[in-house]
């Protein structure tokens, strides 16, 4: 890829804007296939595997948090977790201190079909990652991390302090 020193400007003309769009979309496109059929063959989209995502990530969550990273309204998400929890991939059970809450849990199903997904991505991002090169995935971490709003940056803070490394003897 021809980068023409671009690396080092800090204003970018608008082609090279239009450009790094143009690869958000192809990559995004071909990131969310594989899962994209999966979902497909049982009657689900992206919103579907989306809660899946992040019910997995985060055992317990409630509705209220997960509407927050989603930044869905609540009617959005009652129409994409009724057909999970029918469908056995995902429990709700009431808070234990607050009863009013609602914690979200995937099924044995759910765990299975979420990682069916994930696997399907991991391949994708690990070829990519490997081709890209340690600098190349820092580069991305930032650039990611710039598209985002403070809050969703907030939730990722913990994780992010991790340092980029290959643990001995694992092979991405």
């Amino acid at each position: 890829m021809d980068t023409r020193g671009t690396a080092g400007l800090l204003f970018l003309r608008e082609e090279e804007i239009r450009l790094a769009m143009e690869l958000l979309f192809y990559g995004y496109r071909d990131f969310t296939a594989g899962p994209d059929a999966i979902l497909e063959e049982l009657g689900m989209g992206r919103a579907h595997h989306r809660v899946l995502y992040f019910v997995g990530r985060h055992r317990g969550i409630t509705v209220s948090e997960l509407l927050a990273i989603l930044a869905i309204t609540k009617q959005s998400l009652g129409r994409v977790l009724k057909p999970l929890i029918d469908g056995g991939y995902v429990t709700q059970t009431p808070g234990r201190s607050d009863r009013r809450q609602r914690l979200l849990a995937l099924t044995p199903e759910g765990e299975v079909l979420e990682r069916r997904l994930f696997e399907r991505q991991r391949e994708t991002l690990a070829r990519a990652f490997r081709e890209a090169g340690g600098a190349a995935v820092e580069g991305f971490r930032k650039v990611m991390l710039g598209l985002m709003e403070p809050e969703a940056r907030a939730r990722l803070a913990g994780r992010l302090a991790v340092p980029l490394q290959r643990p001995a003897g694992k092979v991405a």
